[in-house]
């Protein structure tokens, strides 16, 4: 079977997962996604890897579009994303309602889980986070970076440790048995990232990935969007 190829973030994996199989029903054609930071997965683009839709950051669209890597015209918004905090399943549910009150449930976790803070939209915003705080290094013992949200919320799932926080993506926590969202990051430091869909100039496919694009983006499939953690 034939395979269509997609470098993502990890904020659309679960919308990945949920839709691929009604997809390739459809169009005989299965999907093939890598998920990760998004710098990363600009990386594996710009260094040649096969590819025939990117889904990243609408600034990243953007600019891998400017420089031709992507198709001009061929973008859809998924809608974006807002970056949360996350306990264990069965932990009791910490107050990140404002500064204060983060400050204090950082400060009293054992461990901090969240994406590279170099490379991942997430992550990065995090470090900013607790640079703003002053926890940056106080904390510095206790922070547990990961290649991405998804597997940074994975391996707090799977530690035997109680607890622990978490902060990614919302769709990363909402994907990830094992942790539960407890809220978003308060005002003050609120992230919402759009996560945009664009075809490669070098895909394989173009018309099957404008395609699958449409579907990703349809109003048909505005409902479950939402269940996955993306708002219009």
């Amino acid at each position: 079977m034939d395979a269509i190829r997609i470098f993502s973030g990890g904020a659309a994996q679960g919308l990945i997962t949920r839709l691929k199989d009604g997809f390739t029903q459809k169009s005989g054609i299965s999907v093939d996604g890598t998920f990760g930071a998004v710098g990363m997965m600009k990386d594996k683009l710009l260094a040649g890897e096969p590819c025939d839709i990117m889904i990243l950051s609408d600034a990243l669209i953007n600019e891998l579009t400017g420089s031709g890597d992507l198709v001009a015209g061929t973008a859809q918004a998924l809608g974006a994303v807002k970056t949360g905090v996350a306990v264990k399943t069965g932990e009791k549910a910490v107050d990140v309602s404002n500064q204060d009150a983060l400050k204090a449930a950082l400060r009293a976790a054992r461990g901090i889980y969240f994406p590279d803070p170099i490379k991942a939209t997430a992550g990065i915003h995090v470090m900013k986070v607790l640079k703003a705080l002053g926890l940056d290094v106080e904390l510095a013992d206790r922070l547990r970076p990961y290649p991405n949200g998804a597997t940074a919320m994975k391996a707090m799932a799977e530690c035997a440790e109680a607890g622990l926080i978490g902060s990614t993506q919302a769709t990363e926590i909402l994907l990830t048995k094992g942790v539960e969202l407890v809220a978003m990051l308060p005002k003050e430091f609120e992230l919402a990232t759009v996560y945009t869909a664009a075809v490669c100039t070098k895909a394989g496919q173009p018309q099957v990935a404008r395609d699958l694009i449409a579907m990703l983006a349809s109003a048909e499939f505005s409902a479950l969007r939402r269940d996955c953690g993306f708002e219009a």
